[in-house]
């Protein structure tokens, strides 16, 4: 007979992490052990604090950075890229109309607004980034301009020989920029706005997480201060003060310098930003009304709209009005361009252009008008003459249109650029600032306690 005998159950071994613990709950039952709970407790609430606005104000000063370096230049690129070809458009049209007169200033002009688009193309595409939607519309331009030229070089030539298809020629490379080119800008121009857009509202929203681990920091503080007078009926403990002076800096320093980096960024928006687009829209308008213009006398009637009216002609009169309206007395009519941009402008140097432009415009709407006239009867002529001539012509009116967009958005520029560059220096400091002070209140509570503990040795 065989006699088995069981092993004895195995001891359970317990794990460090639970003797870990029942270290922890007997030396809580303990002032001493109580006190250092509460310390490390304060210090790591403190680094926290420190921690989350280093981190929160290192990534809206980096979103401030971006508008005024990066997105916002991007955009003006955007927009010149827009006007550069708009104008050579335009351009080519006075050359044709001058056909053998053309001069060089018409060529060089044509030749320079070619130039700055390829230069500019070039820039967006470098700094493009990860934007699928510029880089999609950089190559359409960059596969359409080469076609486009081509078409104006083919209608040159054909108009020096006194050949009738060159005006063909013409208006198809107008249709290519109209369909193609144009949009695609466009394109470009509404993908770095919205960029720009998307910087703002990084740069501006609110640290609402550092802010609530300031006032959770601060009231731990102010609670084991309570604790420790309610104790030893000592009021002050240096450096539980300390570090509550030091918490209670970051907080003011956070609240107080975002609110003027958000003011500052807002009013780069409001003043600069909003006012760069409506007078960009503004120049656009121009430009295509101005292009619509000479075309008008380059088709003479041979393009028509739906409803049988001249197809460039319609299109003159609706870039007018949504550039100036049809306001009294000379003034821009409600919800034009430039009515805007006289809205927006927040001082006289930045509303004279614009009325300097707007009085432009006017002049511009009357000489156009005795071209038309001229045309219509017949003496074509005199209307090209009103068009494209050296004085007295729309093309003088059109220059000082420009010219007085061009000054209102030098001015509108530096305006953000002041605005904004006093928004993103009121976060200088903060993030480094926050943490040095934050590693100071930690210390500070650790030997505040440290200075209690002591008492029980």
């Amino acid at each position: 007979m065989s006699i088995s005998s069981a092993s004895p159950p195995a001891t359970g071994r317990r794990t460090a992490w639970a003797e870990g613990l029942d270290e922890l709950r007997a030396a809580a039952r303990t002032e001493p052990g109580r006190l250092r709970v509460i310390g490390a407790v304060l210090a790591l609430l403190v680094v926290v604090f420190g921690a989350v606005t280093a981190w929160q104000v290192t990534n809206r000063a980096a979103a401030a950075d971006d508008v005024v370096e990066h997105s916002q230049p991007l955009t003006a690129d955007a927009a010149s890229i827009y006007r550069s070809l708009a104008d050579a458009d335009t351009t080519a049209a006075a050359g044709f109309l001058a056909g053998r007169k053309e001069n060089g200033a018409i060529r060089d002009r044509y030749a320079a607004d070619l130039s700055t688009a390829s230069a500019l193309l070039v820039k967006a595409a470098a700094n493009s980034g990860g934007s699928p939607a510029a880089r999609a519309q950089i190559a359409r331009l960059n596969s359409g301009l080469p076609r486009y030229t081509g078409l104006v070089e083919t209608a040159r030539a054909n108009n020096r020989q006194g050949l009738p298809l060159g005006g063909a020629y013409l208006r198809y490379a107008n249709e290519q920029m109209r369909t193609e080119l144009l949009p695609a800008a466009r394109a470009l121009y509404d993908a770095e706005t919205d960029r720009l857009t998307a910087d703002y509202r990084a740069a501006g929203s609110r640290p609402w997480l550092a802010t609530g681990a300031g006032v959770v920091a601060i009231g731990a503080l102010g609670w084991a201060q309570r604790r420790h007078y309610r104790r030893t009926n000592r009021v002050f403990n240096r450096g539980l003060v300390a570090a509550t002076a030091a918490s209670a800096v970051v907080l003011v320093w956070l609240v107080a310098g975002h609110t003027v980096a958000r003011t500052g960024l807002t009013g780069s928006y409001e003043h600069g930003a909003r006012s760069l687009r409506v007078l960009n829209e503004a120049r656009i308008d121009a430009l295509r009304a101005r292009g619509d213009e000479n075309l008008t006398l380059v088709a003479r009637g041979a393009v028509l709209t739906g409803s049988g009216q001249d197809f460039y002609e319609a299109g003159f009169r609706s870039g007018m009005a949504d550039l100036a309206g049809g306001g009294e007395h000379g003034d821009a009519g409600p919800g034009s361009r430039l009515g805007a941009a006289l809205a927006l402008a927040d001082d006289e140097a930045g509303r004279r252009p614009v009325r300097e432009a707007l009085t432009g415009v006017r002049q511009w709407q009357e000489r156009h008008g005795a071209a038309r006239a001229a045309d219509d009867k017949g003496d074509y002529e005199w209307a090209l003459a009103k068009v494209i001539g050296p004085e007295g012509s729309t093309g003088e009116s059109f220059d000082r249109v420009a010219a007085g967009l061009q000054r209102a958005l030098v001015h509108e520029q530096a305006e953000f650029r002041s605005a904004a560059d006093a928004g993103r220096a009121a976060l200088g400091g903060l993030a480094v600032g926050a943490a040095v002070l934050a590693a100071a209140g930690a210390v500070g509570a650790v030997l505040g306690i440290g200075r209690r503990l002591a008492e029980y040795r």
